[in-house]
């Protein structure tokens, strides 16, 4: 499968752009000054996000970002800082060192992974060792050890594209079989919520460029949107963008998979449901600030959650 998602990025800005102000404070956290700093690519955050090499020999990894440059970037670092310093020790992420707020300028310091992101188009090996990682981090994470808040509470005004659309009438940047089936599509989203719920703690986000792979694990990054959910709702949500990606067809990965074949056939449809209605009815919306490549990244999430739900639904909407 060829590659459909343009690359997930954000405006990157350099460590040296950061107020002089927010640098001391992180080298206050790191007991060092920064010597090096280097950009990373990948992610949608739009700000800094920099590997730092320290006097002392030491390393970290630090993101920030200004409501200067987006308005609703700063909450969600504020989000990860609580997520993250509230994970368990075991859980395969990176840990947080310190964080940074002043109201406007949000730092997060934390633990530099020693590794790469999974290789797009998805190599298959990668995939395979990825899958059995979620699986065990879903596993991990059952009963949720943090108190995140719930899918069903999280989500409730971002799951309605198809209601959104369907109330509206419409909008001609719909595919032919979505605007024939907008109104069994709002019908079938609008039971999402029950179809979600669930006590594992469920990344959300989870995408090739949220994800490191290290000599011996699969570390799971940026943890913002971290919330309560099925167990298998950290699967469905990947697969798509996997698809995206060049990765296989989700449905043979999702049954074969210990999270996914187990999984209620008419929830599995109600999320997935709401997931492509999500990815296609913002993928409409104009640009944010700040991440230019955002709506068509989930134009072909949406494309490939859409093209799913059809297959799963055959010939109940034709």
């Amino acid at each position: 499968m060829t590659v459909t998602a343009p690359p997930a990025s954000g405006v990157r800005h350099d460590w040296a752009e950061l107020p002089a102000s927010v640098r001391r404070a992180v080298e206050g956290i790191l007991g060092a000054p920064v010597i090096e700093a280097r950009s990373q690519s990948g992610g949608f955050s739009p700000g800094v996000a920099a590997r730092v090499r320290l006097a002392d020999g030491g390393r970290a990894f630090v993101k920030a970002v200004s409501a200067e440059v987006n308005a609703g970037a700063p909450d969600l670092h504020r989000a990860e800082a609580r997520h993250t310093a509230a994970l368990p020790p075991h859980a395969p992420v990176p840990r947080l060192l310190g964080s940074y707020d002043d109201g406007t300028c949000v730092a997060l310091v934390l633990e530099d992974i020693e590794g790469r992101q999974p290789a797009v188009p998805w190599d298959r090996a990668e995939l395979d060792r990825v899958l059995d990682a979620v699986d065990a981090l879903s596993r991990s994470l059952t009963p949720a050890p943090i108190d995140a808040p719930p899918v069903t509470l999280r989500d409730a005004s971002m799951f309605t594209g198809w209601r959104t659309l369907h109330a509206a009438g419409g909008d001609a940047g719909l595919g032919p079989w979505a605007a024939r089936h907008l109104g069994a599509l709002a019908e079938l989203e609008s039971g999402w919520a029950a179809a979600a719920d669930g006590d594992s703690l469920a990344h959300a986000d989870l995408r090739a460029d949220n994800i490191l792979l290290t000599e011996d694990r699969v570390v799971f990054v940026d943890w913002p949107h971290a919330v309560r959910a099925a167990p298998w709702f950290d699967l469905l949500a990947m697969l798509p963008c996997v698809a995206a990606q060049g990765g296989p067809v989700p449905e043979a990965v999702f049954t074969a998979h210990p999270l996914g074949r187990d999984a209620d056939p008419a929830a599995v449809c109600a999320v997935l449901a709401a997931l492509a209605g999500y990815f296609v009815a913002h993928s409409l919306r104009p640009a944010p600030p700040g991440l230019p490549t955002l709506r068509a990244f989930q134009a072909a999430q949406g494309a490939a959650a859409l093209d799913w739900l059809r297959d799963r639904l055959g010939h109940r909407l034709g």
